[in-house]
């Protein structure tokens, strides 16, 4: 049976990847991202190469009524969403006190807001249906407050208390909600938050595709928390041993600047 995938954030970085993945598998695609000319781009490659549909809507995520707006546009095309995948996300980098707040409060809309909407929106229809699954982005982040990110970590903190809790809530009606947790990743988002001068940019970065694939199996099989890489799932494991008040120097240490 083919099964509709709702990928936000999708014209680049790991939200393509799941895109690509997603109609590797001969699934059909709603792509969502700002720029809507190279979201077609990827329409025209997905569709020529999987014989998939792809619908693309080209939406500000960080505007306060997107969401809305995409649901509606959805719901007029009477297109059916099986999986939901909240991949739109950015972060910043540096002392909250410097940050920009303009920058800081679209963050929040976008990574918190925007998300939560789109959840809402969409999983009745997966209730009613019996089945759905949902994917929310979330990062080793979400873990621990982290210094000279302070913001972005919360928002991600956010994610994961949010998806657990709705997968818990859902157990038994056929729909599983899983909280991606990547560490830093070759997908963007190190120029995006303003992060070249971070220690953690030194180290090799996994690819967007290999978060992805990772990403996309956790989500077949339901998983409720799935985090990337064998190094970051042993630092989050040794965190319940470590005092948070330590924890959040380390990662001062780590964020702080070559």
């Amino acid at each position: 049976m083919t099964r509709t995938a709702l990928i936000t954030g999708a014209s680049g970085g790991i939200g393509l990847e799941l895109a690509r993945i997603h109609a590797s598998k001969g699934g059909n695609l709603i792509l969502v991202a700002r720029t809507k000319t190279k979201l077609d781009e990827i329409k025209s490659e997905l569709e020529s190469k999987n014989q998939v549909k792809v619908y693309t809507i080209g939406k500000d995520l960080s505007a306060a009524d997107s969401a809305i707006e995409v649901y509606n546009e959805i719901k007029e095309q009477n297109i059916t969403v099986d999986y939901l995948i909240n991949n739109a996300g950015y972060g910043d980098y540096g002392l909250f006190e410097e940050t920009n707040w303009e920058k800081e409060a679209l963050m929040i809309q976008l990574n918190i807001v925007t998300l939560t909407q789109l959840t809402k929106l969409f999983l009745p229809g997966m209730i009613s249906r019996g089945g759905g699954k949902i994917m929310n982005l979330g990062s080793t982040a979400s873990f621990q407050p982290v210094a000279l990110m302070t913001v972005y970590a919360a928002t991600k903190a956010y994610v994961l208390s949010f998806s657990q809790a709705i997968h818990s809530e859902l157990s038994g009606k056929g729909i599983t909600v899983t909280a991606l947790c990547p560490g830093l990743t070759e997908s963007g988002f190190v120029d995006a938050a303003a992060m070249g001068d971070s220690k953690m940019t030194t180290r090799k970065l996994p690819t967007a595709r290999e978060v992805a694939e990772y990403g996309y199996k956790a989500m077949i099989k339901g998983k409720a928390i799935a985090v990337h890489g064998y190094k970051n799932r042993l630092l989050i494991f040794m965190q319940r041993f470590v005092p948070r008040s330590l924890a959040v120097e380390m990662t001062k240490n780590l964020m702080a600047t070559k």
